[in-house]
């Protein structure tokens, strides 16, 4: 690929981004005001009553207003060499929100997700595997292990968008096959994760090729 086509070609992937995160705005903006049948929640009445999970559904919801725009502003290049600070706030912003808040409510939700065990396993392991890429590349910065902390925020990122690509997913497959509701959530419930992760490791053995 020639190298003028990179810029169009990141500017192509970023609007796209932006598309999602519009998208992700106006779902999240159903939960406004909150309420206990909104939404996603009209199918969740069975488990409302849980304690704890209404808070820490809504918990889970909102942490994308931070973590997602927190997230890829560490991959700017201009913003790590002429604004290091800005880097360095929000990834503080971008690990405190996963680890106090989106990660351990997406565990807690995921006990109780739709599409019985084989969903309910796939969005914990999905949780487990954000708090613990998100804290090792957290403890990589911190120890000056630079190399180890962009490889973990590759894989952590990736585990944040899970948030588009689930939902893209599921577009694409109910359009493409027209599966039944619950298999096609079970199916998005691994899909919408596990292939953004494998993306992430083949840019990180790309780059370490390089």
């Amino acid at each position: 690929m020639p190298a003028a086509s990179f810029p169009a070609t990141r500017a192509g992937l970023l609007l796209l981004y932006l598309f999602f995160c519009g998208l992700m705005l106006r779902i999240i903006a159903q939960y406004i005001p909150a309420g206990t049948d909104t939404a996603f929640l009209g199918i969740k009445q069975q488990v409302i009553d849980v304690p704890g999970y209404l808070p820490a559904f809504y918990i889970h919801v909102f942490t994308a207003l931070l973590a997602l725009p927190a997230g890829l502003t560490q991959f700017s290049k201009t913003i790590l060499r002429r604004a290091p600070r800005i880097h360095r706030l929000n990834g503080r912003v971008y690990v405190l929100a996963i680890l106090l808040l989106g990660g351990p409510s997406g565990l807690y939700i995921g006990i109780f997700a739709n599409g019985g065990p084989s969903s309910q396993v796939a969005f914990c392991l999905l949780a487990v595997l954000w708090i613990f890429f998100t804290a090792r590349a957290w403890r990589h910065a911190v120890a000056g292990r630079i190399r180890q902390h962009k490889a973990d925020m590759y894989r952590s990122f990736a585990l944040t968008l899970s948030a588009i690509t689930l939902r893209a997913w599921k577009y694409v497959i109910i359009a493409g096959f027209h599966p039944r509701p619950m298999d096609a959530y079970r199916i998005v419930a691994w899909l919408g994760w596990t292939l953004n992760l494998a993306v992430a490791e083949y840019l990180i053995l790309k780059k370490q090729r390089i």
